[in-house]
């Protein structure tokens, strides 16, 4: 069974166990960079087999258009040198066929080179054209192993699909508890400076990890991040529990107008890089450990009991800090109370929803990887390359735990801000009817949870 596995699958399903796994993340990019070469090379060598036979992989010459004599005969082994050391592919070979079937791709001189690497990162940075992929396998293999237009057009063609398949899809059957939002500068257009691209993820009522958009703005601005949110809403992207993010003004008050049924909690990693932004050099180490020891090591309960234990962590690290550093101490103290909403939710999550950091780490591997490339072609490059960068790494987020305890904890806190949102409605107009309040209560209603997951 295993023997009918092609060689492309092997790869990525080495690929999803090392995302899945629990090694540091440094490494694990690293040998998923070396996969993904050869993964692509491995993709090119099988669409020229396809070609050269004129039909699939395990589909018949009657049912092909035009198939040539011959067939499949297993794999060899073949090893080429790359900068990350050598890359082994399966060498497709055939058996039965009129003439002798001669990769371009693995032409004269490919063992010696030391560029296969361009041929991933310009494949994706040009925009993934037919003609630019041509120009980027010439470039790395010489103009004597390019592959025919057919084979480039059926590989781009394929990523083509999934990106623009994946930008329009339906999101009403997404039922989000929390959702992630962040951005990453880049140069993508001519004549102007490095401009963000804007990416959602969120994690499930199920618990599970979803990609859910990915789109280009000139700014952070309000009007950008609203219009980020509101294609989401419009392709039925329902209201989330809670809302995590960096402290960009533009971000929470676009937040707070999209999603107004929402919870919010601001990026505790965003919070110490400003606090020791204020801070001398010498002394960031010691106050980024004392802000640390604010939300570490909490054993109280979730809820007020956890809010309060932390309040008075601020307070210590203020009567440490204050006569120092007064402006990291403001720092610190602004907005607290969003700092500290991720304690009201259950224990078990609280690492992973008190900061936005691991989207963004994602990104800077994508930074370093177009490093040496400076300025990316275009806009659709661009989005191309941190699609297929975050979209692969998104199958191997890990999830977060939801046993039942949980699940009614969530639903008590959808309950608890129905409540707090028909207390403001009341506030402002004490003799609202029930046919006024419910229009202005509409979005939060629909995101109450079933009181179990499926499969519970």
């Amino acid at each position: 069974m295993t023997a009918r596995v092609s060689p492309t699958e092997r790869i990525r399903a080495q690929i999803d166990a090392l995302f899945a796994s629990e090694g540091d993340l440094g490494q694990v990019l690293e040998e998923v960079a070396r996969l993904a070469t050869r993964l692509l090379l491995q993709t090119a060598l099988e669409a020229e087999v396809t070609e050269f036979l004129g039909r699939t992989r395990y589909e018949q010459r009657a049912g092909a258009d035009e198939p040539r004599q011959g067939s499949r005969n297993g794999y060899s082994p073949l090893t080429i040198k790359t900068t990350t050391g050598p890359v082994t592919l399966d060498r497709p070979k055939l058996r039965g066929t009129t003439q002798q079937f001669a990769s371009r791709l693995l032409g004269k001189g490919v063992t010696r080179t030391n560029a296969i690497e361009s041929l991933v990162i310009a494949g994706y940075v040009r925009g993934l054209s037919t003609r630019d992929v041509e120009a980027a396998l010439a470039e790395a293999l010489g103009n004597e192993a390019t592959v025919s237009k057919s084979t480039v057009s059926r590989i781009c063609e394929a990523i083509k699909v999934e990106f623009e398949a994946f930008k329009g899809r339906d999101l009403s059957g997404v039922e989000l508890e929390y959702l992630y939002l962040d951005g990453s500068h880049f140069k993508m257009h001519p004549g102007a400076g490095p401009e963000p691209v804007l990416v959602a993820w969120g994690i499930t009522t199920d618990g599970k990890p979803v990609l859910l958009s990915i789109e280009p703005g000139s700014t952070e601005s309000t009007d950008a991040w609203r219009g980020f949110l509101q294609s989401m809403t419009a392709r039925g992207l329902r209201t989330p529990l809670l809302v995590i993010s960096d402290g960009g003004a533009g971000l929470i008050g676009t937040v707070e107008l999209v999603f107004t049924h929402s919870a919010r909690q601001r990026c505790l990693i965003h919070r110490e890089r400003n606090v020791l932004a204020k801070v001398p050099k010498h002394a960031q180490a010691q106050v980024k450990i004392d802000f640390w020891a604010i939300w570490n090591g909490i054993d109280e309960e979730a809820g007020e009991a956890a809010v309060a234990e932390a309040g008075r962590r601020v307070k210590a690290f203020c009567a440490k800090w204050a006569k120092l550093y007064p402006a990291a101490v403001e720092c610190l103290t602004v907005d607290l109370d969003h700092l500290t909403t991720y304690l009201r939710f259950p224990k078990e999550h609280w690492h992973r929803i008190r900061h936005s950091n691991f989207i963004e780490r994602t990104f800077g591997e994508t930074k370093r990887r177009v490093k040496v490339i400076g300025r990316l072609p275009g806009e659709r490059s661009c989005l191309s390359l941190v699609w297929a960068v975050l979209d692969r790494a998104s199958r191997g987020w890990r999830g977060v735990e939801m046993e039942p305890k949980i699940v009614r904890q969530l639903q008590q806190l959808r309950h608890e801000l129905l409540a707090d949102r028909t207390s403001a409605v009341l506030r402002a107009d004490p003799e609202a009817s029930a046919a006024e309040v419910a229009p202005k209560l509409v979005g939060i209603e629909v995101a109450v949870p079933r009181l179990m997951p499926a499969g519970w």
